[in-house]
């Protein structure tokens, strides 16, 4: 089961009482729930508004297109709906969108052809080379089934490491020197345990080292986790402590964050108008500000299944319209290490694409628990 999380926010339109949505839901007849469902999946199609005339052709019930408007008036003044132009039809506003996803979407299924081929994609790019390589697959593969911007976000934690070594600095402090098969560097400043023996950080080095074998962060720290007891057995409760402070993910600015995008052209598809193209330009500019991105994408890591913000619901898509879908992946000792989503305008294909990003955040996270 998918759970679906949101943000909220105040919102200058009038709501349902106790604006819960299962309770806003009850509060509509089945009249006012279709024509309201007809509306959002039209725009989520096609993004024009929906006019009376075109409902009362596509309902599937007969009503007059008077009778269509009576209900679309009544939508209107709760906040559901609006009309961007006079005499035009209506499309549904930040609140209708966030209520359709919250109380009427259905989501499908990802099929048993698109979980093996995702799998297979990213298992190929993570053994090829390495698992931020797998990262970047996913993030193209979220563009492609979205046609938005796929966007992951990381930590220098989730890279395979190579080698690991203290080094000490003087009595009371040490480096720790994480090296990645990619080549990067990592280096932390420990605290040494007062009494540490001579040999401790020799011996906790070559620990380590002996059960690297091409592991991240954090599945090497989940083995070490599990075979705490052996550990005790081999090292002393000093050098154990050592240990531990060298495996610990550090919680740092931003700039311990990796983001990488894909799939930034595809926003460029399929503009119908002036304003479209002056969204998706401030949305480029949103996606440049690229704190500000890891900030939103790190509340995506604050609590389990897809989270999904509209539009305003977050004051950086505020100008450009723009929605996030988000799911955070997991390392080897069931930590939350990152994110996955998909960026784009707000009439993207919620039912198709927050199954894709759902699956493909479980796919990362078992790539990161060693394949299992």
């Amino acid at each position: 089961m998918i759970g679906l999380q949101d943000d909220r926010v105040t919102d200058p339109h009038p709501r349902f009482p106790n604006s819960q949505p299962m309770q806003a839901l009850a509060a509509l007849n089945e009249r006012a729930r279709e024509i309201f469902r007809q509306i959002v999946e039209s725009y989520l199609t096609t993004g024009e508004p929906v006019g009376s005339r075109n409902l009362a052709r596509i309902l599937p019930m007969a009503l007059s297109p008077a009778s269509i408007r009576n209900v679309m008036a009544d939508l209107e003044h709760s906040g559901l709906i609006f009309a961007p132009h006079t005499s035009a039809g209506r499309l549904p506003t930040e609140l209708g969108l966030r209520f359709f996803v919250d109380a009427m979407l259905e989501l499908g299924d990802v099929s048993q052809d698109e979980q093996r081929r995702i799998e297979a994609q990213m298992r190929a790019a993570a053994s090829g080379h390495t698992f931020e390589s797998a990262l970047a697959e996913a993030s193209t593969m979220l563009s492609g089934v979205s046609r938005g911007a796929g966007v992951v976000l990381t930590t220098k934690a989730n890279v395979n490491l190579k080698h690991i070594e203290f080094v000490r600095l003087d009595p009371a402090r040490a480096l720790v020197i994480l090296v990645s098969d990619d080549g990067s560097v990592e280096n932390r400043l420990v605290d040494l345990p007062p009494g540490l023996p001579a040999g401790a950080l020799q011996e906790a080095t070559n620990y380590l080292n002996a059960r690297l074998q091409g592991r991240t962060l954090g599945s090497l720290r989940a083995e070490i986790e599990a075979g705490r007891k052996a550990m005790k057995r081999e090292l002393d409760a000093l050098t154990e402590r050592l240990v531990d402070a060298g495996l610990a993910t550090p919680v740092g600015p931003t700039e311990a964050r990796q983001l990488i995008v894909r799939g930034q052209a595809n926003l460029l598809d399929d503009l119908r108008a002036v304003e479209d193209l002056e969204r998706i330009r401030l949305l480029f500019n949103d996606l440049e500000t690229q704190k500000d991105v890891i900030d939103l994408l790190a509340r995506a890591e604050g609590g389990e299944g897809v989270r999904i913000f509209i539009g305003s619901e977050n004051k950086l898509f505020s100008l450009s319209g723009s929605s996030l879908i988000a799911a955070p992946f997991r390392d080897g000792s069931q930590q939350i290490v990152g994110v996955v989503g998909v960026i784009g305008p707000t009439r993207l294909n919620y039912a198709r694409i927050v199954p894709m990003v759902d699956y493909t955040a479980r796919v990362v996270s078992k790539l990161l628990d060693g394949g299992r």
